[in-house]
């Protein structure tokens, strides 16, 4: 589950007119959610509060193994629209599978004048976090310099008692650290240059989108309905086949440079992903106003999909994974990793299935589902009953003998997350860990 912070830093992107999906650092985002889940560590509980639609805050305790807490402040220049706890989008609270919409020149903020002059400011964010008992802090900011640049610094100050013992040895005094990411986004291209203090690393990420962009406005509306018009068929045309996968190909590669390690490295990645309008065929229903026999003619869309092949020629590290939505709840991943030095390999597989619960018509508090919102079919439902989200159980399964098992939920005005990491390999202690976390957050 997303934390508090994380879920304010999403609304202030969203706010902005940022698309944080189109980098190169969120190749793998899709794949991720399913297979690298986190679970809770001991028992976690946090309450959140915004005052005001400027200023936030967020505070957490863990109780165990050991005590431990943390306070948090997040400012915002502009207005966020955070909901509660009790009436929060579920799916947004989530780290789940999706087919992320066609990738967006970024907006421009709408400039205001006064008098002939301009009067509007630049938007920015500012977020701290002070931890105890070991006084770690904890700073972001991020800011647009241009519609397309967007920059984020992000400092970490350690006392040096922190540090392990094992990285004294090794001389290794200090672990704070601060570093820059600039981001320089245009749709079809995405670039990321990013420095950190520490050891001197420089890194540059590079995202290209093959395929038209996604737009706004009206243009884009008449482009959509001149698409959708029906064409005259010409006697000698002859029906197009229809079958696979549709959709569009991405490709990305990142390289960095240590200073003080002297080292370097490099990654390149494919991806492919269906249109996020594609629906699982088992949701399909002929709208009422259509023509049975025209409905059946349509071919139905290819599932939501996403494959990703990654390669890192000087670790000798590969990887692909493949996943997709087989149904409106469930959605399975797989993951193959192999390093061709070493030859050690490992083979993850995971699944993603949502819980919901019927309510009647009268209930305003209802969570309408994305995926079936975007759908260009969308199914019937009951005029007196509707659906809503309001749980998530997810499962990993790999063969270095890791089993972990999630389920995360909304109970009452609280948003939990229970879970369990095991190892079958160890019959001594075959469960390696537990954990529940709680979160209340409110906006009044």
């Amino acid at each position: 589950m997303h934390p508090f912070a994380t879920y304010v830093l999403r609304a202030y992107y969203k706010a902005t007119g940022w698309n944080e999906d189109n980098l190169f650092s969120n190749f793998t985002r899709s794949s991720s959610a399913i297979l690298d889940f986190t679970v809770p560590n001991g028992l976690q509980f946090i309450i959140s509060k915004s005052p005001n639609e400027l200023f936030r805050t967020t505070y957490s305790m863990t109780a165990m193994p050991s005590l431990a807490g943390s306070v948090g402040y997040i400012f915002t220049s502009c207005n966020l629209n955070i909901q509660s706890s009790s009436n929060v989008k579920f799916k947004e609270m989530i780290e789940r599978f999706r087919v992320y919409d066609q990738p967006r020149r970024p907006e421009a903020k709408e400039e205001e004048w006064l008098a002939g002059e301009r009067v509007d400011k630049r938007d920015y964010l500012l977020y701290g976090r002070f931890y105890l008992p070991s006084g770690r802090l904890d700073a972001v900011y991020t800011t647009r310099f241009s519609p397309t640049v967007q920059c984020l610094v992000a400092a970490i100050s350690d006392p040096p008692s922190n540090v392990p013992a094992d990285m004294r040895s090794r001389g290794t005094t200090d672990q704070s650290n601060v570093m820059i990411n600039l981001q320089h986004d245009v749709g079809k291209w995405c670039t990321e240059y990013t420095w950190s203090a520490e050891d001197g690393m420089w890194g540059v990420r590079m995202l290209h989108n093959f395929g038209r962009l996604g737009g706004t406005g009206a243009g884009t509306t008449n482009e959509v309905e001149g698409e959708a018009r029906v064409k005259v068929k010409r006697v000698d045309e002859e029906e197009p086949v229809e079958g696979g996968l549709k959709g569009r190909l991405s490709v990305g590669a990142e390289l960095y440079f240590s200073a003080k390690e002297k080292s370097a490295g490099v990654s390149t990645g494919i991806r492919f992903t269906t249109m996020p309008d594609a629906t699982p065929p088992s949701t399909q229903a002929p709208s009422l106003s259509t023509p049975l026999n025209t409905a059946q003619s349509r071919s139905l869309p290819s599932p939501p999909t996403t494959i990703t092949a990654l390669f890192n020629p000087m670790l000798g590290h590969m990887s692909g994974a493949y996943t997709a939505r087989v149904s409106r709840d469930l959605a399975l991943s797989s993951r193959f990793d192999f390093n061709v030095y070493s030859y050690e390999s490992e083979w993850t597989m995971g699944a993603e299935w949502w819980l919901r619960r019927t309510r009647g018509k009268t209930d305003e508090a209802l969570e309408v589902d994305q995926e079936n919102e975007m759908a260009p079919i969308k199914p019937m439902l009951h005029p007196e009953t509707r659906e809503e989200v309001n749980g998530v159980v997810k499962a990993r399964a790999s063969t270095n003998n890791d089993v972990s098992l999630m389920w995360e939920g909304r109970l009452r005005n609280m948003l939990v997350s229970l879970g369990v990491v095991s190892d079958f390999s160890n019959r001594f202690k075959p469960i390696k860990a537990i954990g529940l976390e709680v979160s209340y957050f409110s906006s009044e």
